[in-house]
């Protein structure tokens, strides 16, 4: 009911187009009832029951009807008598047909405006929650992006809005239209007879019983339905993503079967759910059916033997009953529905209640520049252990869990790094270069000691202002699928194609973008991949260049590269490291040579620091080892 009442207030900012759909449902059920109910007219006037029997149709003193239907029949026959049946038979069927006519107008129009607000609603609605989402997702950390498929976050963002949205409707809907159409057929069964309508409501205790134990069935198969879903779009994510690896490696078949796995297991679901989702209304539609059969051979009798009843009224109450099918059915199915409504609100809810791990300080303060410098004091650092991990733990030889025991990723760093300074860091794989750097920006906080920026702790900066004094170029390059231009300058808003220009220039990127169809219009394709490595290295330089940030990080920026690209990347980096405070991360020792300090990393922590013709003085030194196994080949 919690996760309910949470997505319903979503729609709080549109009242008055719900509102006024609400109003038009009202309206629409009326003219709904008064289209069947003006059928009694009809018959009367075709087979000649004129005002006299209309008159003579007031029960007798013993009779068992309440007085309130009494009442409110015998307004009806006033109605009908008065205003109905004055004048010729052929005046009143005339007058009878264009009433007939307009009340199925109004009922039409008023269902039309209703469909059309509530679709705005849900629209709204649904786009509200996926900007909520988007947004939200920007807002959270990287490690929580290490612990999720991406594959599970599109299908929550796309697939699980789109059911709660049949929630939605369900709710403002369903749960107005049909009870309202239920009322108004009802209230004119009761005015027929009200014995005949309680005979008919034998059906509803059975059909209640049979959707409640069907609706919690399907609540738990909803939830695995959307898990389903979610492992189909994360095979079909990673497969697309990596489809250059897939066919290098021949394994075609291999994803095919795999991507069919998930299908089929979304298939037995999905089927399982219809098979739920569908048997409500069959069962209900057949138990009414069975009652509606009941009710036609006591009201026959009524009829045919007692006189209780005209026929007219017994049809018009046949017609009334039967309208009292559609809603009932409709109903019956609202319980699935919101099961699956409420499953999918927990996995929306399950992201947007996720608190993001760095977050602004309350009192943060912004970063303008960087004047004196950057320094690592007492750093250590750890990732958070995955979900997997923490759910089974390790595992020796034996198969047999052990505690978790995690091993720091960074421990004690003691770095000063002045403004303008150049800063390689160098170290075998999984040394922890890159979470060093991934420090500075705040994609992580420290678990232990501060980084400090001219003095002040890093967690007390704006994140937005710190971010935008770092630019950072990867091996990795990220391109979208975008034009060239549009790269460039991503995160500025109207940018001069001139400034674009120059950029492109100093990255050494301008010859090979004017030499392209459409020049700086032209489009690269998902993450670049019209273009080749080393392009799309230099359209990254060139979007840092274009930023123009006082705090650069290279990581591993030219180790992908063929020679002459590395050499054209080279010479870009070099340009966009003038006049500003660097970190490069490089494998290949060659390319920080010329670096005003070289760090070398090793388990964690800072083996040797110095420069490069220092370090390699050191026989024994971790650099010295990593150069000779370079250039002694």
């Amino acid at each position: 009911m919690k996760t309910f009442l949470r997505i319903v207030s979503y729609v709080r900012p549109y009242w008055k187009q719900l509102s006024l759909s609400v109003l038009c449902t009202v309206l629409f059920s009326v003219f709904s009832g008064a289209s069947v109910y003006l059928s009694i007219p009809l018959l009367e006037t075709l087979f000649n029951q004129t005002s006299a029997s209309v008159a003579q149709s007031t029960p007798p003193e013993n009779s068992a009807v309440p007085n309130e239907i009494i009442h409110i029949k015998h307004a009806l026959e006033q109605w009908m008598q008065n205003v109905l049946f004055s004048g010729t038979r052929t005046d009143a069927l005339l007058r009878i047909c264009f009433i007939i006519v307009l009340a199925f107008l109004l009922k039409n129009v008023f269902d039309y405006m209703q469909s059309f607000l509530m679709a705005y609603v849900e629209q709204r609605l649904m786009t509200d929650i996926r900007d909520e989402m988007y947004r939200h997702l920007h807002n959270l950390s990287l490690s929580y992006f290490s612990n999720e498929r991406t594959g599970n976050l599109i299908s929550r963002i796309t697939n699980d809005v789109n059911v709660v949205n049949g929630g939605v409707s369900a709710s403002f809907v369903t749960l107005i239209k049909q009870p309202l159409l239920i009322i108004v057929f009802l209230g004119m069964a009761f005015t027929l007879s009200w014995k005949l309508t309680l005979l008919s409501f034998v059906v509803f205790p059975f059909s209640l019983l049979i959707i409640s134990a069907i609706g919690l069935r399907l609540h738990k198969e909803s939830g695995t339905m959307q898990e389903k879903m979610a492992d189909i779009t994360s095979v079909l994510q990673e497969t697309i993503s990596n489809v250059k690896v897939v066919k290098a490696f021949a394994m075609e078949e291999f994803e095919d079967k795999k991507f069919r796995r998930e299908t089929f297991s979304y298939f037995k679901t999905m089927l399982k759910m219809s098979r739920l989702r569908n048997l409500a209304s069959p069962t209900t539609e057949f138990l009414s059916i069975l009652a509606g059969v009941v009710v036609i051979w006591f009201g026959g009798r009524q009829v045919l033997i007692t006189g209780e009843m005209k026929a007219a009224e017994f049809l018009g109450f046949l017609f009334a009953i039967f309208q009292l099918m559609p809603p009932v059915k409709e109903l019956s199915s609202v319980n699935n529905r919101l099961q699956e409504f409420t499953a999918a609100g927990k996995r929306i809810f399950e992201i947007l209640d996720t608190k993001p791990s760095i977050r602004n300080h309350p009192k943060a303060v912004p970063l303008n520049g960087i004047q004196k410098g950057i320094e690592f004091k007492d750093v250590s650092f750890h990732y958070p252990v995955s979900r997997a991990h923490q759910r089974y733990g390790g595992q020796n030889g034996n198969g047999l869990k052990i505690p978790l025991e995690q091993k720091p990723d960074l421990s004690h760093i003691h770095l000063r790094v002045k403004r303008g300074e150049v800063v390689a860091i160098v170290g075998p794989s999984g040394a922890g270069k890159t979470t060093l750097v991934d420090l500075i920006p705040r994609f992580y906080d420290p678990t232990e000691g501060t980084i400090f920026i001219d003095g002040v702790d890093v967690r007390r900066i704006e994140l937005k202002s710190l971010r935008d004094q770092i630019g950072i170029v990867t091996q990795e390059t990220i391109l979208f699928n975008d034009t060239v231009r549009n790269n460039i300058a991503y995160g500025l808003q109207e940018c001069p194609h001139e400034r674009v220009r120059e950029a492109a220039k100093a990255a050494n990127a301008l010859v090979f973008i004017e030499a392209m169809p459409q020049g700086f219009d032209s489009i690269i394709g998902d993450r670049g991949v019209k273009i080749s490595g080393g392009e799309r290295q230099r359209i990254s330089i060139a979007r840092a260049l274009l930023k123009n940030p006082p705090i650069m990080i290279f990581d591993e920026a030219t180790s992908a590269l063929d020679s002459e690209s590395e050499m054209l990347v080279q010479e870009a980096i070099e340009r966009l490291m003038q006049n500003r405070t660097s970190f490069v991360i490089a494998h290949r020792l060659s390319t920080i040579r010329n670096a005003d300090r070289i760090v070398v990393l090793e388990n964690g922590t800072i083996v040797q620091e110095g420069r490069h013709v220092e370090l390699l003085k050191n026989k024994n030194g971790l650099y010295r080892k990593l150069h000779d196994m370079q250039f002694n080949m």
